[in-house]
């Protein structure tokens, strides 16, 4: 599957210019991922000034299936990309790599199948001194579009995710992903800001 990939990384260049940076990370049983860093600069006038973006490279490889289902199709089925944006400076966010790597070999791992809605635990701070250890997954086509693939390939879907406290990912668990981003919305809550505390949630 290496063209599609090859597709893929030309996808992110055509929406995020130039990475000024990328990192492999290779786990026991999986295909090497990369993450690739895109400056504020290399993002252009696509509102990319001032932040840093991450991008997995090697999740889409494979379609998402459960792996213990003998009936899995190794050709359909989702597949996606991650992608994290976060205020450039105002914390060491490119230790990030490593538990984005983590998570975008979770579908391999763990069987996971990552969609809009969803929350993927990362088991240790985004960063150092990070207050999230967990992300949701939002919806995608807002920053780079689906890439389509050649039938009978599903496309690949850009996956953002927004990094969450502790406390918002216990009250996401009972109230759902869409009424923590209206609370987000309502609270004007910068979700690109790597020092952000909690957003208020009390009625």
């Amino acid at each position: 599957m290496a063209n599609v990939l090859e597709l893929v990384e030309a996808r992110l260049r055509m929406a995020l210019g130039e990475p000024d940076a990328r990192a492999a990370i290779t786990f026991v049983g999986t295909d090497r991922i990369e993450v690739l860093r895109f400056t504020g600069d290399a993002a252009g006038d696509r509102g990319g000034a001032g932040v840093v973006r991450y991008a997995t490279l090697g999740m889409s490889a494979q379609p998402m299936a459960d792996p213990a289902d003998p009936l899995a199709d190794p050709v359909r089925g989702p597949r996606a990309e991650l992608l994290l944006t976060v205020r450039a400076r105002r914390a060491d966010t490119d230790k990030a790599l490593r538990p984005l790597a983590v998570l975008a070999a979770s579908p391999q791992v763990e069987g996971v199948i990552v969609a809009p809605g969803g929350s993927l635990e990362v088991g240790e701070p985004l960063w150092p001194g990070a207050p999230f250890s967990s992300v949701l997954v939002a919806e995608p086509g807002g920053l780079v579009e689906d890439l389509e693939l050649p039938a009978p390939m599903d496309p690949v879907r850009f996956l953002p995710l927004l990094p969450m406290t502790a406390n918002e990912a216990a009250w996401k668990r009972v109230h759902g992903a869409g009424a923590l981003e209206a609370r987000w919305l309502a609270r004007g809550t910068d979700l690109r800001d790597p020092l952000r505390r909690s957003v208020s949630l009390e009625d």
